[in-house]
């Protein structure tokens, strides 16, 4: 496994370096200050996708605020998506509160979808997503995300948070895998 994951790694497509990723969580971390001010949020990171840029951005907010966890997964490092599994429920109630969810991408927005209707169902007040990816792709999507850090077309992407088979999330930039392993 780790000859395959090294060599993903030596061969992947730079898309955006670790200052670029850094830019946007900082252009992310402005627009979020302004909207929730006065909201006192209850930040969800995404595990294990969002604590890369959860962590990033959390240091960026300027807001009282609490932070707790969900992990609702299609992926269970693999490279493609099944059936959302919960794994985690957040332990702070979300009722009445405006949640913020943090992940590292939106790809088809499945996994983001669930977690919205769960905070519903929990009767938060309100909802907001930040993603620092969202993948351009062919079709629409069933939920947008209130704050993008970029756009990334459609490719196998890892780095900041963003795995292949559960490595490379700690890759410092966003990268892209060769075409043929795009969809590995």
């Amino acid at each position: 496994m780790l000859k395959e994951i090294k060599h993903v790694q030596a061969t992947a497509d730079l898309l955006y370096s670790e200052q670029q990723v850094e830019a946007a969580i900082d252009n992310m971390a402005e627009q979020i200050n302004i909207l929730l001010a006065d909201r006192n949020p209850l930040i969800l990171c995404v595990m294990n996708g969002g604590i890369a840029v959860g962590g990033k951005l959390l240091t960026r907010l300027s807001m009282p605020l609490n932070l707790d966890a969900i992990n609702a997964s299609r992926y269970q490092n693999l490279t493609s998506g099944g059936a959302v599994q919960w794994l985690l429920k957040p332990s702070t109630p979300v009722k009445d509160r405006t949640v913020l969810i943090v992940d590292d991408i939106l790809d088809e927005g499945f996994t983001l979808q669930a977690i919205y209707e769960f905070c519903r169902e929990q009767g938060a007040s309100s909802i907001y997503s930040a993603v620092l990816v969202d993948k351009i792709l062919d079709h629409d999507k069933p939920v947008t995300a209130d704050f993008v850090g970029l756009n990334v077309e459609n490719r196998y992407l890892f780095g900041y948070g963003m795995d292949y088979k559960g490595y490379l999330r700690n890759a410092p930039g966003i990268f892209a895998c060769k075409e043929s392993e795009d969809n590995a």
